[in-house]
Parts: structure tokens; sequence; C-alpha cells
């Protein structure tokens, strides 16, 4: 049966069409003959107790150079629509969050994908810390004095912001880094929140796991390099895809992660795995379909739907 959809997500004129996850599930759920209504976070609006959007039809192609066409601009009470894809990117700031508080208040009548609540309630950087005895040693703080303490202990550590993504603002400071006391000032001046500090693995260097969980179960893996000159494996920064099979370890991660992620209403997460440590939970706007495909793994996008379509059914 064909599903009225509503995705709401960054500018579809700015996205990177070969790698963007949100591409490639409104094309599944095009070819499914669902109805696609896309519109862009700033026209959301409560109004009397009706939460409505303005936007457009929808229609999408796997092309660079013309990958959508929009039409029909219209408001729409959300109430009406059977599904919200909720696809902005971070950063997870008030600006996000207010919307999760605005699509709370029409889900689970209407699906939201991700949960809202839950997605308010876990972001990346957060949610993960409910599993530190998976991760490598990790702190988060605003102190300086902390921090010297932490690389005292540690010696090689990565700063980063808390509410980050993609990779900005992340910092590696080896033992002998004069920089430390200068970069955690910027760190305290420009973030309002504290940050996290984490103990630096050298396992990065063989690569950063993103495995894609459906519904807590494992649907694939990817990993990414970094470049010869890069702390980080991020693809907009210089990393390399390549394909990598599940270990032990990673399926033991997933399998600790998995009843609370499907408790939580969280349909579609990214776990990112560097050695045998758990370093974040995507769960906002997580990315990693179209490369887990492109190496032969699992049609994703279809996964998802099928999962929604069993929810929404």
């Amino acid at each position: 049966m064909p599903l009225k959809i509503a995705c709401q997500m960054d500018p579809i004129e700015l996205i990177d069409v070969p790698g963007d996850s949100t591409l490639a599930i409104l094309l599944e759920a095009q070819a499914r003959g669902h109805e696609i209504f896309y519109y862009t976070p700033p026209e959301l609006t409560l109004d009397g107790g009706r939460l409505v959007a303005h936007g457009w039809t929808l229609t999408v192609k796997d092309d660079a150079d013309n990958h959508f066409t929009v039409s029909e601009p219209r408001t729409v009470d959300l109430r009406d629509m059977d599904v919200v894809l909720l696809r902005q990117d971070p950063p997870f700031d008030m600006g996000y969050i207010t919307t999760t508080h605005l699509l709370e208040r029409i889900h689970p009548d209407t699906l939201v994908v991700n949960d809202p609540a839950h997605v308010r309630n876990a972001p990346e950087k957060v949610f993960v810390l409910d599993y530190q005895e998976l991760m490598p040693p990790t702190m988060v703080t605003r102190s300086l004095d902390a921090v010297r303490r932490f690389r005292a202990e540690h010696k090689d550590i990565i700063i980063k912001p808390l509410y980050g993504n993609g990779g900005s603002g992340v910092f590696r400071i080896r033992p002998d880094d004069t920089n430390l006391n200068a970069l955690v000032e910027l760190f305290q001046t420009t973030l309002p929140e504290p940050f996290m500090v984490q103990e630096y693995r050298p396992e990065v260097r063989e690569g950063d796991k993103r495995i894609i969980l459906v519904d807590g179960e494992v649907a694939g893996i990817i990993n990414r390099i970094p470049a010869a000159d890069e702390a980080r494996s991020n693809m907009h920064v210089g990393g390399r895809a390549e394909h990598i099979d599940m270990t032990d370890r990673d399926r033991e991660i997933c399998d600790k992660l998995a009843p609370e992620l499907k408790r939580r209403g969280l349909l579609f997460t990214g776990i990112d795995v560097i050695g045998p440590y758990l370093t974040e939970i995507n769960v906002t706007s997580p990315t990693g379909i179209r490369q887990v495909k492109a190496f032969g793994g699992a049609d994703i996008a279809a996964l998802i739907w099928d999962a929604i379509e069993r929810k929404v059914g």
C-alpha cells in the first residue's frame, strides 16, 4: 500500500549525491510507490496545536547533475502523513532539539523515524557513554586540569566537541604537543557545554568501521581509512571507504546495543568502532548505506523500508 511520506531534511540541492543516505532512502520509497513530501526544518510550524510544514512534492533521481524535482508547493498537517523521516544533519543544537520536541507531538500516530524523543536523548557522543565498558578511556569535562591529568595518564589523546558531527573540531594531541592549554581554552570560550576527551587509538590507521543497524539488526559494515595526513576517517575530509568483514568483537558490541536501540525506537542507527572499541552511536542522520551497497553489501535502504512498512502496517 502506498504511504504518504514527509522528509524533514537539509536543502536537497546541497546534498552529496553519490554518498547521501537520505537520497538512497528516498529513491527506495519512490520505487515502492510512496508519495514523498519534502520540507526543511525552518518550514516546521506548530499552529494552534496542529504541526504543519510548508514544502513540496518531491521526485528524486540517482543523477548527480539532476537529482531532484519539486512541485506542488503547499502546507500540510503532518498528522495526515503516515511517516516522517527525521533526516537533517547535526549540529545537534537547540534548533535540532526544538524540532524533536515538535515532532514528538505527532509520534507515534504518525511514525517518526527515528523516534524524536529518543533522538533528543541519544546524541552521538552522549548515548554511547552508557556503554563505557565497550569504549576506550573517555572523559567529558570543561576542566583544563582534568584534561592535563587525562593526558598524563593516557599520553596520546583526542579532544572533540560533544555535539559535533562529521569529524568537525576533532583534534589529536600527542604527549609532547604544547598546544593543549590553548586548545582547551579555545573549546572553553567557543562551546557552552563540556567536550569529550578520549585516548587516541592507533588502530584508527587501519580504519574506523561504520556498522549500520536497522531496528537493532546488523545490516552492513564499511571501513573508513583516514588519509595519510589526517587523524580523522570521515569521508568528507579525505577518508577512503573499503570492504571489511564483521569480527566477533563487532558482533559482541552490536548484540549489547541491539535491545536498547529497539526499545528506544531507533530504527536506523550507525555505530563507529575503532579496533575493539565502540566510539559513537549515530542516531540523528546516519550515513554509510550507499558505501555498503557499493561494496556488495545489503541494500540497506530496502531494509529500512521493510522495517518501516512493518511498523506502519
